[in-house]
């Protein structure tokens, strides 16, 4: 892996909410609150955290299906934030996606056949047998017989309609893919099956990757650095091996401590963490973790933290990072 591919500095995102009363303000909820991200040249980032922390919304910014409401999206050296629609569309075929539901992301109204040769037909000027061949060996690439290629969507299982959407992401040779939640809605016999097939393809084309999830144990298998996001922020950052090994913030901790395992010899139990998730339209003050966080005191609350490291490439938003990880020497998943 050499150079940054990816760079994301500052990002936020606001979202009007309910109706304004009597000429009353209108409420905004921060989906991202100040993200800082970097994935290098063939790196897979996982992004990890619980429902509704922004993991998609930031998924959507980074290949431009939404805008931020601030900062910026750097990809190979250009503002992605600055550029006009149009412009846009030209650099897309270098950043593709796979999205989280295998059926609702594919035209129930046309062949598989079709689906594929979708962004061939949109960016190149192939004819109609050089398409006919190049749809033919996307489809063998990701597993799916030349029998599939005239069956509808809904005549496929979900695997296969999830293999339909790694060809089409495939198609144009992309640089980077954001994949979200790729696998959460197939069975768990399949999502391995998938898995391999998504870390084959990156390894042969020599793709970038940010694979985003909630699974703890699928972040750990697929990936080279991990982002743990929170309320909206990144909280923890580092190579993959290391994180799961020595988490730093309390927040990391807990999600690794609720990942069903045996404690090892001499290991104590995984802190508590108290309280419910607090809503994301008055999040608390500070650290957005601290209501939550047995070690928080009034820093905390006064203070937002940086990441700052507490390991060579390892970075925590942690006041307290230092007696967050030197509690137990970290909890294994």
């Amino acid at each position: 892996m050499t150079g940054t591919l990816l760079q994301v500095r500052g990002v936020s995102r606001d979202f009007p909410v309910g109706q304004r009363l009597l000429g009353g303000a209108r409420h905004t909820v921060s989906a991202l609150d100040g993200v800082d991200l970097d994935v290098a040249s063939g790196e897979t980032l996982g992004l990890v955290g619980e429902s509704g922390c922004g993991k998609s919304t930031l998924a959507r910014i980074l290949i431009g299906l939404d805008r931020p409401t601030a900062g910026t999206v750097t990809f190979d050296g250009e503002d992605f934030t600055a550029l006009s629609a149009n412009e846009m569309h030209a650099r897309r075929r270098r950043v593709q996606m796979i999205f989280q539901d295998p059926y609702a992301s594919l035209n129930p109204r046309i062949t598989v056949r079709d689906s594929i040769a979708e962004p061939l037909t949109n960016y190149t000027k192939m004819n109609q047998t050089e398409l006919g061949l190049k749809v033919d060996e996307l489809a063998a690439n990701v597993g799916l017989g030349a029998h599939h290629l005239d069956r509808f969507p809904h005549e496929l299982s979900g695997g296969q309609c999830q293999r339909v959407g790694l060809a089409r992401a495939i198609a144009l040779e992309p640089d980077l893919i954001v994949a979200d939640e790729p696998v959460s809605a197939l069975d768990v016999s399949i999502q391995a099956q998938i898995l391999n097939l998504m870390l084959d393809i990156k390894a042969r084309m020599g793709l970038s990757m940010v694979f985003v999830s909630h699974d703890l144990s699928v972040v750990s298998h697929v990936s080279d650095r991990v982002a743990v996001m929170y309320l909206g922020r990144i909280v923890e950052t580092g190579p993959s091996a290391d994180v799961f090994a020595r988490p730093s913030h309390p927040y990391t901790r807990m999600l690794l401590g609720s990942v069903p395992h045996p404690l090892p010899p001499g290991k104590a139990s995984p802190q508590e963490v108290r309280g419910e998730l607090p809503s994301p339209l008055s999040p608390p003050s500070g650290c957005h973790f601290r209501t939550r966080c047995p070690l928080a005191d009034e820093r905390c609350a006064a203070e937002v933290p940086k990441l700052a490291p507490p390991g060579e490439g390892h970075r925590a938003a942690c006041h307290r990072v230092a007696e967050a990880g030197a509690l137990d020497g970290g909890v294994h998943a």
